[in-house]
């Protein structure tokens, strides 16, 4: 699991947590999350569909497709989790390296450096 995107961890921490889940049909899902897959496919179980037409529908158990899917709705608690730590463990920035927040300044000054100028064109030569 370390391999994973963002989107897919946070999935799988939200395991066993009340999600909501709109599909590209309209259709939304509330329901404990019961299972979560790499390809973002879900089990729900308690689930409550609400259908495009107002409808609503128990279900004990659903499996929705990842492909099927807009968007998921989950907990606000889950922005604690230890996934969004910043730090040596949880393999954030280290410290300020090559391209990480270089701004125009920075980049000017090493170009100046290089001997390229520093506004941003070559100079002119005659």
């Amino acid at each position: 699991m370390a391999n994973l995107g963002v989107p897919v961890r946070l999935l799988h921490e939200a395991l066993g947590h009340t999600i909501t889940v709109e599909g590209k049909n309209g259709v939304v899902y509330r329901g404990k999350l019961f299972e979560a897959e790499d390809s973002m496919s879900i089990s729900l179980t308690n689930c409550t569909v609400t259908h495009r037409d107002g409808r609503v529908t128990q279900l004990d158990q659903v499996y929705i497709r990842g492909a099927a899917i807009r968007f998921y709705v989950v907990p606000d608690m889950l922005s604690q989790a230890p996934m969004f730590k910043r730090g040596i463990a949880s393999g954030g920035m280290k410290g300020r390296g090559i391209g990480t927040a270089r701004g125009r300044a920075t980049i000017m000054r090493a170009q100046s450096r290089r001997g390229r100028g520093g506004a941003g064109r070559p100079p002119i030569r005659r």
